[in-house]
């Protein structure tokens, strides 16, 4: 049995945030004894950032709990109604949105139960590092990416056709 396009996509939401909320929890027992060095870029490190994307309004006095929650429900409701109604054009897209949903529930999920978000993935070379970050933020920027690839793509065919 098929399950509905609206299931599908919903599963693949609750499996982002599954996974997220699975390798939050183990960094957040595995790393309180500090850093650990994957590869000669990649580190393991434990951070609570009650900001946003690199740590944007993190010194705020706590009210960016509140409104990074609010964002997070207003896109989860948004995107929600364009899977239930079939507001996109490719797999691609619905693929977008579902990585996107399942990323902001997994950084909503800490930001209710934590006030802040669990961040563990250390980029870096040399002098150049990343902001730490975690799953549920690889899962946001991957939808976001296929998002720009669909409208890029739409975009090429439309050129053509004209």
């Amino acid at each position: 049995m098929r399950l509905p396009t609206m299931a599908r996509w919903v599963l693949l939401a609750l499996l982002v945030l599954a996974i997220d909320a699975y390798t939050k929890s183990l960094a957040s027992t595995q790393l309180l004894l500090g850093q650990i060095s994957v590869l000669p870029f990649l580190d393991l490190l434990l951070s609570h950032n009650s900001g946003a994307a690199f740590s944007f309004l993190s010194q705020a006095s706590g009210w960016q709990r509140f409104f990074f929650s609010a964002i997070a429900i207003v896109v989860s409701v948004v995107i929600l109604w364009m899977l239930a109604s079939r507001r996109y054009h490719t797999s691609t897209e619905a693929w977008g949105l579902a990585l996107l949903l399942g990323g902001a529930w997994g950084n909503l999920l800490d930001r209710v139960r934590f006030g802040y978000v669990v961040d563990f993935i250390y980029l870096h070379y040399q002098k150049f590092d990343w902001p730490v970050f975690n799953m549920a933020d690889i899962a946001i920027t991957g939808g976001a990416a296929l998002l720009i690839l669909a409208a890029w793509q739409g975009r090429n065919e439309k050129s053509a056709q004209d």
